[in-house]
């Protein structure tokens, strides 16, 4: 019956499908058996390009393996017979073990182990004379990781056919050696062995047995009568068993299960790893399991298959008739089908899961390739945190991203994509499928992502290209962040930034722009067009005042005296603030005020303000400035005046702000100022107070009584006058006020008779009395008081008066009852001194001169120091060098 097999992965369910292997013929019917039809093939065996059959007629078959790969790429296999060898024990050859550093075969038929030569497939005789044979054996295997350390040795696990025990052999070129034999609690029926492990399935359960310690570890029940026990070594100190239920489970040395078990058939014959995938074989099929994931990943048709063996990596099947080699694919291959299916998260299990077998260098290449493309995939879904991700660990390009974006790339960039490329996407337009809301969803990630990326490792080289694109999309959507990226530190093209920016009237943005790259006059003139309407850009309602800020902070002079002209046409009041605003510092052009006062004799309103900046702000000292103050406020009350009618509140304000200036400025020119007042009889306040600073108090006192009739002004008026001055000149103005009220008053008549007038000077005297009584001196008021006034009147005065001498006296008292205090503790200080001895030798020093003393006669110094006689008369005449005598412990 022909065997019948089937390459096809629709078999597994479609969610599950993955092409990791390809069943290949290796050796056919026909070179194998020819017309024989009743022969069927029992084991297999391979070491490199060598294939060893045994079948059931007795006969050992050599086959040469040759790969041959086609044009396209598919791999097959020639096989070519070298030799067929009758062993002459007319029973089925059951097992075939290469041990190639001897050479040789190790061939299990009719219970019986014995060497067969590679080459020849002679039996080998012993040294002896006799087969180097073991008898009994149901079942052996070869030691894969061998405790002997002699390489021309192998080391094999005997199953006997009669004993429940375990034998250890050494297999030699010529012979075999029993070294251990270990007895297991149940007749064993399959084992594996890797160093000084033993892995058994028992009659009725596995276990892990150390052959050296003899330590054991049961692992799981499993009746061998149901089915057909599989224990296969799978790596270093691990093994693949067939466990209950259709489960592949793995146990490693110490009994554990480090991965998860994989649900195959029922009725699995054979089962190997192929990592990072299980193949299994059942009688139907062939299973291919992820280790990574457990997950059924391919499934092959495979009908009459008994023998499911790897050989270094070589995984190998036959049925009855015929040899088949399941190749596995490239896995760059597999990653890239799954990746087509969108399954990006097997895909990168499945890279990640096979690491192990990868060289470092193709791995990180391969790793960064497939993140990039899984971050692409999910990208194209709208899966964007997960493909932001998938974009950094992959350390993508993030242009191959921007390159997505229709012209956002500037025009002089040298990047192309990445060949083979990444994605199947020509532009976003093509992913978006005119789909709007995609597109402006996936122009929002970009935004995220480079304002994400633009400060770190991923911009590097290519940060013009990344600050330019994200200058696009910003302008393009209007976005809050456009004005942030150009304030700080960028490297947007400005060739390339221009045409977009204009396109989306961002001309404020642009002016940055220019600003950033040192083009400020360019800027200052798209500003200036978007102020005076020639452009049209609402980002900044304030942007004229913005204008005055940057050039309050500009350092070209040039430009400052260029466009200042437009700012105080604009606004005089904020645009003086390019020069009253403007810091002065080591970093900043100072501009002098001599040049910006005469740049600004066209601009009336704003000279003023910034003539109040120099001379009350900065509190410049020069006379001329001050000056020209004082004239604008004076020519702003005249003016004031001069209108018809007069807003009162405009001149109430002006007077006040020129009476200020007049009164707290030292630095005028007062004659020429009190020149351009004296005839105008409106202003006899601010005349009063020139007066007083040319120190003419009586011209001054007379204008505020006499003719303004001001007499809270004119007390006002001797308080500021002698400000700053001593108790004595404030008195002098004082009784010099008083002296002008008295002037006022008609000699001779009775208080209660004079006029109104004099009347109201008598009552401002008496007032003047009353409330500053302190400051005179009141014998000196008393003399010039009308012998007619009434003392009730002066009662205030004359009670303050006499409280205050009365003050004065009892203080003077108390300041000399404290000077005779003090001088009656001195002299008894004194006293108590000269009650003290002095001591006087000669090892004792004089504190001044630091010579010894040779006479008693000293001068006592306070603190008890003595000192030369004639050293103190030295100083007194000399008081140039006189200084302070201190006690000393330099001489005793």
């Amino acid at each position: 019956m022909p065997v019948c097999f089937v390459l096809s992965s629709v078999d597994a369910l479609a969610e599950m499908s993955v092409k990791a292997f390809e069943l290949v013929p290796a050796v056919e019917r026909d070179l194998l058996m020819g017309d024989k039809a009743r022969i069927n093939i029992e084991c297999i065996e391979c070491c490199g390009k060598h294939l060893y059959v045994g079948t059931n007629d007795c006969f050992i078959h050599h086959f040469l393996l040759d790969e041959v790969t086609s044009s396209k790429g598919k791999l097959t296999y020639s096989a070519q017979k070298l030799l067929h060898k009758y062993l002459g024990l007319k029973k089925p050859v059951t097992e075939l073990h290469a041990a190639s550093a001897l050479e040789r075969l190790i061939v299990l038929c009719d219970g019986i182990v014995f060497l067969v030569d590679m080459v020849t497939l002679e039996t080998v005789p012993s040294a002896a004379g006799g087969g180097a044979k073991i008898r009994g054996v149901t079942t052996f295997c070869i030691n894969e990781n061998p405790v002997n350390g002699d390489p021309f040795c192998v080391e094999m696990g005997v199953l006997s056919s009669k004993r429940r025990t375990v034998q250890i052999f050494m297999v030699y070129e010529d012979r075999v050696q029993l070294v251990k034999e270990v007895t297991t609690p149940e007749q064993p029926c399959a084992v594996s062995v890797d160093g000084y492990f033993l892995c058994l399935a028992l009659t009725t359960q596995y276990m892990i047995l150390n052959y050296k310690t003899g330590a054991s570890q049961d692992l799981f029940p499993y009746n061998s009568e149901e089915r057909r026990p599989i224990v296969k070594r799978i790596g270093r100190e691990e093994f693949l068993l067939a466990a209950p239920g259709g489960l592949g489970m793995f146990a490693n040395a110490e009994g554990a299960s480090q991965r998860a078990p994989v649900n195959w058939s029922e009725s699995v014959i054979g089962a190997t790893v192929c990592f990072p995938y299980v193949v299994a074989l059942d009688e139907s099929f062939i299973t291919i399991h992820s280790m990574l994931d457990q997950q059924l990943k391919q499934t092959v048709s495979f009908r009459d298959g008994h023998i499911l063996q790897d050989f270094e990596g070589k995984v190998i099947l036959a049925s009855t008739k015929a040899v088949y080699v399941l190749v596995p694919l490239p896995l760059e291959g597999q990653i890239q089908d799954l990746l087509a299916s969108h399954r990006v998260e097997e895909a990168l299990i499945l890279l990640e899961g096979a690491q192990r077998n990868i060289p470092k260098d193709k791995f990180q290449i391969l790793h960064k390739r497939i993140l990039q493309q899984a971050g692409f995939i999910q990208f194209g879904q709208l899966q964007f945190l997960e493909a932001k991700e998938h974009f950094r660990r992959g350390q993508l390009d993030v242009r191959e991203l921007i390159s997505l974006y229709p012209l956002l790339l500037p025009a002089s960039s040298s990047f192309t994509r990445c060949h083979p490329p990444l994605h199947g996407f020509a532009d976003l337009n093509h992913l978006a499928q005119g789909d709007q809301e995609k597109v402006l969803k996936c122009k929002k990630f970009l935004i995220s992502y480079l304002g994400e990326v633009r400060s770190t490792e991923v911009a590097n080289g290519c940060r013009e290209d990344v600050d330019t694109a994200l200058l696009k999309l910003y302008a393009e959507q209007d976005h809050e962040s456009l004005l942030d990226l150009l304030a700080a530190d960028n490297a947007c093209l400005l060739s390339d930034s221009i045409p977009w920016l204009e396109k989306y009237h961002k001309y404020f943005a642009l002016g940055l722009l220019y600003h950033y790259n040192g083009q400020n006059s360019a800027a200052l003139q798209l500003w200036i067009r978007v102020v005076d309407g020639d452009l049209q850009d609402s980002t900044r309602a304030d942007l004229y005042e913005y204008i005055v800020d940057f050039l309050c902070t500009c350092s070209d002079l040039d430009l400052v005296w260029k466009y200042a002209g437009w700012a105080l046409q604009k606004d005089p009041i904020i645009g003086v603030h390019i020069f009253t605003k403007r810091l002065i510092g080591k970093d900043q052009s100072e501009l002098k005020p001599d040049d910006v006062v005469i740049y600004l004799e066209k601009h009336s309103q704003a000279l003023l303000l910034y003539l109040e900046y120099l001379v009350l702000e900065r509190r410049i000292q020069k006379e001329k400035f001050h000056t020209h103050l004082a004239v604008l406020y004076l020519e702003r009350v005249l003016s004031l005046l001069s209108k018809s009618p007069t807003d009162e509140k405009q001149l109430h304000g002006a007077r006040e702000r020129l009476q200020a200036l007049l009164r707290e400025s030292n630095l005028y020119r007062v004659q020429f100022l009190l020149g351009k007042i004296e005839k105008c009889e409106q202003l006899l306040l601010e005349r009063a107070t020139l007066h007083g600073k040319l120190e003419e108090h009586d011209k001054a006192l007379h204008i505020l009584v006499h003719k303004l009739r001001d007499f809270p002004s004119a007390e006002a008026f001797c308080i500021w006058a002698s400000s700053y001055r001593d108790s004595a000149y404030r008195q002098q103005l004082f009784h010099l006020l008083l002296g002008v009220y008295l002037d006022g008053i008609p000699s001779g008549k009775p208080q209660t008779a004079a006029g109104g007038g004099s009347g109201d000077l008598e009552m401002a005297a008496v007032d003047l009395l009353n409330r500053h009584g302190e400051v005179f001196d009141a014998v000196r008021v008393l003399r010039m008081l009308p012998e007619g006034w009434s003392l009730q009147l002066l009662r205030p005065f004359l009670g303050r008066a006499v409280r205050a001498s009365m003050h004065t006296c009892r203080t003077s008292q108390i300041a000399v009852g404290l000077a005779r205090s003090e001088n009656l503790q001195l002299l008894h200080d004194r006293l108590k001194e000269r009650r003290k001895p002095i001591f006087v030798s000669e090892k004792k020093g004089c504190h001044l001169c630091h010579n010894t003393f040779s006479e008693p006669d000293v001068v006592c110094l306070p603190g008890g120091v003595p000192v030369h006689t004639h050293c103190v008369a030295q100083r007194v005449r000399d008081p140039l060098t006189k200084r302070q005598l201190t006690n000393s412990s330099k001489h005793t």
